[in-house]
C-alpha cells in the first residue's frame, strides 16, 4: 500500500460503483479512510441501470481490503440535511475530514427539443445543487482540520460544447465555475478547490438505453458526432484513469494547485 494520502479521510459521493468506486479505492490504496455515499436507487430521468445497496457494500469491502476504514451511507445528494447528518456522523467516527470528492451526477442525452422540464430539473438539481450540497456539508470539516482539498467532478462537457445534452453541459459548466468560486473564498483556510473534466468513461452510465438515446439524438445531425472524438487513439477511458487525477489533487503533490481544471480527457476538448 502506498502513502500519498496517508492519515487523511476522504468523502466520495456516487461511490457505489464506476468512477466513484474507483476514486474511493484508489484513495484507500494510498492510505486514506473513506466515507462513501450513494443514492443506491433508480435515478430520475436516466435510461441507464441504477446503483444498488449491494454495489455500495461491495465498495466498502474493496476499501477494507486495502486495510483502510470505510463508512457508508445511502443518500440522495440533493437532500442537504440528510447528507449533512451522514457526513457529520462519519467524520465523528473517523476523526476528521481532509478531502471531498463531489462525484455524483447524471446524464440524459436528448436532442434539444426533446428535453423535458423534468429532465432539465433532475439534471440541474443532481449535478449542480448536489455538488453544492456536498461542498457545504464537507467544507466546514476541512476548515476545522486546518485545510484540505475539494475536488468537483465536472466533464469535458464543462470545457467545450457537447451536443445532444444541453442540461448536462449546462450543469458541468456550472460545476467548473463553482470550483473557482469556492476556491476563492476557501483559500484563506488553506483549502484548495479544483474541477476534473474527463472524456467518456467506461461506467454503468453507458448501460441500459443510454447509447440508444444518444444515437437517436445524433441521427438528428450526424455532423456533430465528431465533437465526441478523442485526440488520442482511444474511444473511452477507464474509471481508474480519473481516479489517478483525483488522487493527485487529494495529495500534497498538488498543494499549490487551486481554482484549476484538470482534464484527463484524451484531448477531446482540443477538437
Amino acid at each position: 500500500m502506498g502513502g500519498r494520502v496517508s492519515g487523511k479521510v476522504a468523502l466520495v459521493t456516487g461511490a457505489a460503483r464506476g468512477q466513484g468506486r474507483a476514486e474511493a479505492v484508489r484513495l484507500a490504496d494510498e492510505g486514506a479512510d473513506v466515507i462513501v455515499v450513494d443514492v443506491c436507487a433508480p435515478l430520475p430521468s436516466v435510461a441507464y441501470d441504477s446503483a444498488t445497496p449491494e454495489d455500495l457494500e461491495e465498495t466498502v469491502l474493496l476499501v477494507e481490503k486495502t486495510g483502510r476504514r470505510a463508512v457508508s451511507g445511502i443518500v440522495d445528494v440533493r437532500d442537504l440535511e440528510k447528507l449533512r447528518g451522514i457526513v457529520d456522523s462519519a467524520v465523528s467516527e473517523l476523526g476528521r475530514l481532509d478531502v471531498v470528492v463531489a462525484n455524483a451526477g447524471i446524464c440524459v442525452p436528448k436532442a434539444w427539443d426533446e428535453v423535458t422540464p423534468q429532465i432539465y430539473q433532475d439534471t440541474i438539481s443532481t449535478n449542480v445543487t448536489g455538488v453544492w450540497n456536498t461542498v457545504m456539508v464537507g467544507a466546514p470539516h476541512l476548515v476545522e482540520a486546518g485545510g484540505g482539498s475539494i475536488i468537483l467532478i465536472s466533464s469535458a462537457a464543462g470545457l467545450k460544447v457537447q451536443p445532444f445534452m444541453v442540461p448536462y453541459t449546462t450543469s458541468k459548466f456550472a460545476v467548473r465555475g463553482m470550483a473557482k468560486a469556492f476556491a476563492a473564498e476557501l483559500a484563506r483556510h488553506s483549502i484548495r478547490v479544483n474541477s476534473v473534466h474527463p472524456t467518456g468513461v467506461n461506467t454503468a452510465m453507458g448501460t441500459g438505453n443510454m447509447q440508444v438515446d444518444l444515437q437517436a439524438a445524433m441521427a438528428r445531425d450526424e455532423r456533430l458526432g465528431a465533437m465526441f472524438m478523442n485526440m488520442l487513439p482511444v474511444d473511452i477511458t477507464e474509471p481508474e484513469d480519473v481516479a489517478d487525477t483525483v488522487l493527485f489533487l487529494a495529495s500534497d503533490e498538488s498543494k499549490f494547485i487551486t481554482a484549476h481544471e484538470l482534464a484527463p480527457d484524451a484531448g477531446v476538448t482540443e477538437f
